[in-house]
């Protein structure tokens, strides 16, 4: 009884769709390419059942022929011929498109207010095909709607294509194209609709790139909606224009904001060869108030430098492009041979302009306590100073294609203003991304620093404005912060040594070939130079080496191993670390 019933649910699993047979297969004989893929999509898969493949056969000639009109060929031969002594059938679809049809005439006409205006022309300009042009029914498409679409992003809701016309005369192979487009009054922005008790009205108008009475444009609506959701206040905004209820054509916007959670907390654990393993907990109220204030405390701790920072921020003329913050930080770090405790506060004031540069005012004073061979120093400096910034980048914000970032900072400090010392310092810092072929990237760094002080001064530097070089982020090759002015000293045990104790000068370059090869793996080799050291000693440190880096979604993680080519006793280092170049 059971082996009857295995017969019957064999030919139920045989006959089943997803193991179905073709009943037929076809090929397309057709010297140009492109045009034969065009014919193949169109005729699609083979036909699996006798009854599909009746009606591929019946209908197969039209369906060729359409496929070539879309394209502009109107006096195509197709021959069809069958081979049905096979299991499946094979059928050979034989294809001479002969002469194309070309564009004749093209007319495109705008009326209204739409006439003349830029986008409009750059369209036209851009998607038009020319005269003599092979005709292609897509083409006309894409024109026709770039030109509908362009109108409803700038507000043309009542605008109509009264002519859209392809007339084609296949016995002379030619074509006319018509497009009228006539696009009526252009609506303006009218009032905002939103729940105004969450923040204070000036809050959200400065966030605003448009007034009342200003003529509609999407674009103008989807920047206010980003510049909403990047102040970070809310969890999700949605910016809507509510065409059904304009009005002497002033379109009403929605917008509706759903606030932000009031704190945020991370933890995060991570390791690199320069700081070591660190674990770091990071505290975030993103809206304190209705006037946008907000917080973030960070504590971070790995062996060589635990710190703790905690920023306030305070949004002025505007909640994005000009913040007022206030910090405060603690930080123990290694500084070549030199362990330096810093306590820190200071106010900041950051403006970012509309071509991409952030620049900032600030004042930090500054507490610092080192230690050198037993000798404990301990100096307070008040810093005012100015930073500029600008990075552009294009591609993968955590993989860009290219890019060129740049930071310059200078502060300075004077006796009787509130330091120990006298002082100017200035450092700046370059990064170059450019992608030189496809899988083919290079990247390029570059670090300078100076530091103007009184010869008597140099002692009283801190490790922190000294400089140092060295590291994964610096000279490969070389521990952290390993490079700067070496001098003798006597340690706790009476014996002498040679310590680091940085430098009042700091130039470092660095040149990096990557090789992708795949979207998960690249390859690397590079050579970094530079020194840190006191004027006028400038002694060049050399490192090269190879690395492997996997791609992840937050950034690079990177295994690189660099020789300290330019030592008196050269050795291999392993360097990890994680991230992208910006």
């Amino acid at each position: 009884m059971r082996w009857s019933v295995f017969p019957f649910i064999f030919l139920v699993l045989w006959t089943a769709p997803g193991m179905a047979a073709v009943s037929l297969e076809y090929s397309v004989e057709l010297d140009q390419s492109s045009l034969r893929k065009n014919v193949e999509a169109w005729l699609g898969e083979p036909p699996e059942t006798t009854l599909d493949r009746a009606q591929f056969l019946s209908t197969v000639k039209e369906r060729v022929s359409n496929s070539l009109q879309a394209v502009g060929y109107y006096n195509v031969d197709v021959s069809v011929s069958v081979n049905k002594t096979e299991t499946p059938w094979q059928a050979t679809i034989t294809v001479v498109p002969n002469k194309p049809v070309r564009i004749e005439n093209i007319s495109v006409e705008l009326l209204g207010t739409a006439k003349g205006t830029a986008a409009f022309e750059n369209v036209i300009n851009s998607k038009s095909p020319a005269v003599g042009d092979v005709l292609h029914h897509g083409e006309y498409e894409t024109l026709k709607n770039s030109i509908l679409g362009v109108g409803q992003k700038l507000g043309y809701f009542d605008a109509v294509m009264s002519t859209h016309t392809v007339e084609v005369d296949a016995q002379k192979h030619a074509a006319s194209i018509r497009l009228r487009y006539n696009s009526g009054q252009r609506y303006r922005f009218g009032d905002i609709e939103s729940d105004e008790n969450q923040f204070d009205v000036e809050l959200i108008e400065a966030l605003r790139p448009f007034s009342d009475g200003d003529y509609f444009d999407l674009s103008l609506v989807q920047s206010f909606q980003g510049a909403l959701q990047q102040t970070r206040f809310f969890s999700s905004v949605i910016v809507r224009p509510e065409l059904e209820e304009a009005t002497d054509k002033a379109i009403p916007l929605s917008v509706r904001m759903y606030p932000a959670k009031r704190h945020n907390f991370d933890v995060g654990l991570g390791f690199s060869t320069d700081t070591e393993e660190r674990v770091s907990f990071t505290w975030r109220s993103p809206k304190l108030n209705r006037h946008g204030h907000s917080q973030e405390t960070r504590l971070e701790y790995s062996p060589v430098n635990p710190s703790g920072r905690i920023s306030y921020n305070i949004p002025l003329t505007h909640p994005l492009n000009d913040i007022l913050q206030l910090t405060a930080r603690l930080e123990d770090n290694e500084f070549g041979d030199i362990d330096s405790l810093q306590h820190e506060l200071g106010v900041r004031r950051e403006f970012r302009t509309a071509n991409g540069w952030i620049r900032s005012y600030f004042v930090r004073v500054l507490e610092e306590s080192w230690n050198v061979t037993g000798l404990n120093s301990d100096n307070r400096y008040l810093l005012p100073g100015i930073t500029f910034s600008h990075k552009r980048r294009k591609g993968l914000l955590v993989d860009p294609a290219g890019g060129f970032s740049q930071l310059y900072r200078l502060e300075g400090g004077a006796e009787n203003l509130g330091s120990d010392i006298d002082l100017i310092r200035g450092y700046s810092k370059f990064t170059a991304v450019s992608t030189l072929a496809q899988d083919h990237r290079l990247v390029a760094r570059a670090e300078l620093g100076a530091v103007v002080i009184a010869d008597s001064d140099r002692g009283n530097l801190a490790p922190s404005l000294s400089f140092f070089a060295g590291g994964s982020q610096s000279i490969r090759g070389f521990g952290y912060q390993s490079l700067g002015n070496e001098v003798d000293a006597t340690g706790n045990d009476s014996t002498e040594k040679t310590i680091t104790v940085g430098g009042d000068r700091l130039v470092t370059a660095s040149l990096e070939y990557q090789y992708y090869w795949n979207d998960t793996w690249r390859s690397a080799m590079f050579v970094d130079a530079g020194d840190a050291f006191d004027k006028g000693e400038f002694d060049a440190n050399y490192g090269a080496g190879f690395g492997l880096h996997y791609l992840t979604a937050v950034g690079a993680i990177k295994i690189e191993f660099a020789n300290s080519v330019s030592d008196d006793n050269p050795e291999w280092r392993l360097h990890i670390n994680i991230g992208a170049e910006f």
